[in-house]
């Protein structure tokens, strides 16, 4: 075997006897803890949290030390994803006045509909969902997933298969609440809601 490895006799009886040093055991033995943290933090700390943690439990490591083991074991924090903003505020539509004042509550179905734009993760990548719920029941009653924020995409998607499902059918004027989204306050989202004689609120 020696002769195939190319490798001296003698250097393979001297690896045979080879004992790890205080340094790699304290290495070994740090990488293990350095895991640890790691584990329990759901491999969110990077080397500067994972020194710190080791340090409140009496373990002595630097950050470069830490660092080296983390990379030498391909160990990677997980980075938070940058907040993606829906809300887009800053547009010239008429805003609807808040007269909802955060009395999330309805006695009756049509009576009051919450709708909002958020984002989230698929294996597709980065996707918006919009819902709209009835505040009597709780339900989404339409719902939408696009991978860009134009209203015909989002808030108008998903109303008209509220519609769909929740057909609005007493004379009682609905109210529609949302955010100050420009997905809401457009006019092609606007025009929908005349339509059906329902009442928008901010």
């Amino acid at each position: 075997m020696c002769e195939v490895m190319q490798v001296s006799k003698s250097s393979y009886y001297k690896w045979l006897q080879w004992q790890p040093g205080k340094r790699a055991l304290f290495n070994q033995q740090l990488t293990m803890e350095i895991k640890q943290v790691y584990k329990n933090s759901k491999r969110r700390y990077g080397s500067p949290r994972i020194a710190k943690e080791l340090q409140m439990q009496g373990i002595k490591a630097s950050v470069p030390l830490v660092a080296r083991l983390m990379k030498k074991e391909n160990i990677r924090s997980i980075i938070k994803k940058r907040f993606k903003q829906t809300n887009d505020s800053k547009h010239n539509y008429p805003v609807a006045e808040n007269k909802l004042m955060q009395q999330f509550t309805a006695t009756e179905k049509n009576e009051t509909w919450v709708s909002d734009l958020t984002y989230i993760s698929t294996l597709q990548g980065w996707l918006y969902l919009t819902t709209v719920i009835d505040l009597f029941d709780r339900k989404v009653i339409g719902w939408a997933l696009s991978d860009n924020m134009y209203a015909q995409d989002t808030s108008v998607a998903a109303f008209k298969m509220a519609l769909i499902n929740r057909p609005i059918t007493s004379e009682k004027q609905l109210i529609f609440h949302s955010d100050r989204g420009v997905q809401y306050a457009c006019n092609e989202f606007t025009k929908l809601l005349n339509e059906h004689k329902i009442l928008c609120k901010a």
